[in-house]
């Protein structure tokens, strides 16, 4: 069976195998998906923009399947305060964006950010990449199975407000699913879950992954929720 084991040295691996049977649909998303069914915001064809790489990690908990996301603190110039998976940007030492360096970025990140242990995580997959234009980030989403759990937490508060996990059975809820509409008009998937509102990028992956992979029940996409939303 191949893992993470080492974010350093050696290349970084994606492996299918040994993974559990309920994440089969989310396994055929990652092969079969096209970038314009994830988002109408597709990387510059100049090449502009900076690379980035985001966390989706899988787990199972007391509930079932579930996903591991984080509050940005409300100190932070962009994104304050808005959930989203553990990732930033790419760092020279991630190495090649085009090959290795995005599952490197996830990783190191994620530990950066919530203390994640990287050698309990199996890398699955990759999305195709898109594009922030509000932010200006070519951003590369990296699937990953919590095959060895490892505590999570807070690492910088300067950085990061809370780590939690969200039952995947939550977010399928349709009482707490709802739309957005950005004040530039923009209107997009929300989740109202574990005390926050999950929206941006985020939430359309999310949005996307239930989708596709069969997982999505009807929901009433009429149900409005400010940005300013609070539980």
């Amino acid at each position: 069976m191949t893992r993470v084991s080492d974010t350093q040295d050696g290349p970084v691996v994606i492996s299918k195998e040994g993974l559990p049977g309920w994440l089969d649909p989310v396994v055929r998303v990652v092969e079969t998906v096209e970038p314009l069914e994830l988002s109408r915001f597709l990387p510059p064809e100049n090449g502009a923009g900076r690379q980035s790489a985001v966390l989706i990690l899988f787990g199972e908990g007391e509930r079932g399947p579930e996903l591991l996301l984080m509050e940005r603190a409300s100190s932070l110039r962009s994104h304050a305060g808005q959930p989203s998976f553990p990732g930033g940007a790419l760092d020279p030492e991630d190495g090649d964006p085009q090959a290795d360096g995005p599952l490197r970025a996830a990783l190191r990140e994620a530990e950066e950010e919530t203390g994640l242990d990287p050698s309990g995580v199996q890398l699955f997959g990759v999305l195709p990449k898109l594009y922030i234009p509000v932010s200006g980030f070519v951003v590369t989403s990296v699937l990953g199975w919590w095959r060895e759990p490892s505590p999570v937490d807070v690492v910088d508060p300067n950085e990061t407000a809370r780590v939690f996990t969200v039952p995947v059975a939550d977010l399928t809820n349709p009482d707490n699913r709802a739309t957005t509409v950005h004040p530039s008009g923009h209107r997009g998937p929300a989740f109202l879950v574990e005390s926050a509102l999950v929206w941006g990028f985020t939430a359309g992956i999310i949005d996307r992954l239930l989708h596709f992979s069969g997982w999505e029940q009807p929901w009433d996409r009429g149900k409005q929720v400010p940005l300013d939303w609070r539980s």
